[in-house]
C-alpha cells in the first residue's frame, strides 16, 4: 500500500454517516479514484454544502470505496463529518499541514511536526536526487546554524532541524 497523489481526481458520493464512502463515478472533466490504485492511500477532501473534511483514506476498487482513515481537518472541529442526504464532492488534495513548499523568497518551509520525508526519519530530512553546488544557509528562528558552499549528490541526505528553513542561494 503506497501513498498516491494524483491530479484531477474527483467523484461524487451519496453516502451518509461517518463511515467509508461509496464513490459514484468521476465528475465531468475529471478522472476517478481508480487512478490512485486499489489498496493505495491518498489525501482526500469531502465538500458537502458549507461543510468540509480533509483526511487520509484508502481506495478500494471492489465496491469503489474510500475509507476515511485519518481526519486531518474538518468543519466539524477536526472530526469526521456526519454526512446527510445529498450529493457530495470527493476529490484528491494535498493538505497544507502535510506540504513542503518554497515561499516567495525560495525558502523551503517544513511543517514543524513533520518526521519523515522520503521514508527517512529524523526531525526533517530532504533527500535530493540531483546535484546542488551552491551556497546554503540553514536557519532556526533568526539564527544561522550553518552556511557556506555545499554539494549534495544523489542519495545524500541533508538534515534540517524541524521548523527550520532551507534556502539555496
Amino acid at each position: 500500500m503506497a501513498l498516491v497523489v494524483k491530479d484531477r481526481v474527483k467523484e461524487t458520493s451519496t453516502t451518509t454517516g461517518t463511515g467509508t464512502l461509496t464513490l459514484a463515478g468521476a465528475a465531468d472533466g475529471f478522472q476517478s479514484f481508480a487512478a490512485v490504485g486499489d489498496g493505495n492511500t491518498t489525501y482526500y477532501a469531502i465538500v458537502s454544502g458549507n461543510d468540509y473534511e480533509v483526511g487520509l483514506g484508502t481506495y478500494t476498487a471492489s465496491g469503489t470505496t474510500l475509507s476515511r482513515t485519518t481526519i486531518l481537518e474538518s468543519s466539524n472541529s477536526g472530526n469526521a463529518l456526519n454526512l446527510g442526504v445529498g450529493t457530495k464532492d470527493v476529490f484528491v488534495t494535498y493538505p497544507a499541514e502535510k506540504s513542503i513548499y518554497a515561499d516567495s523568497n525560495d525558502d523551503v518551509n517544513v511543517p514543524a511536526d513533520l518526521t519523515s520525508v522520503g521514508g527517512i526519519i529524523s526531525g526533517a530530512i530532504f533527500e535530493h536526487t540531483h546535484t546542488i553546488a551552491s551556497n546554503y544557509t540553514i536557519t532556526s528562528g533568526n539564527n544561522a546554524i550553518s552556511a557556506g558552499p555545499l554539494t549534495v549528490n544523489s542519495g545524500v541526505s541533508v538534515t534540517v532541524p524541524s521548523g527550520s528553513s532551507w534556502k539555496v542561494v
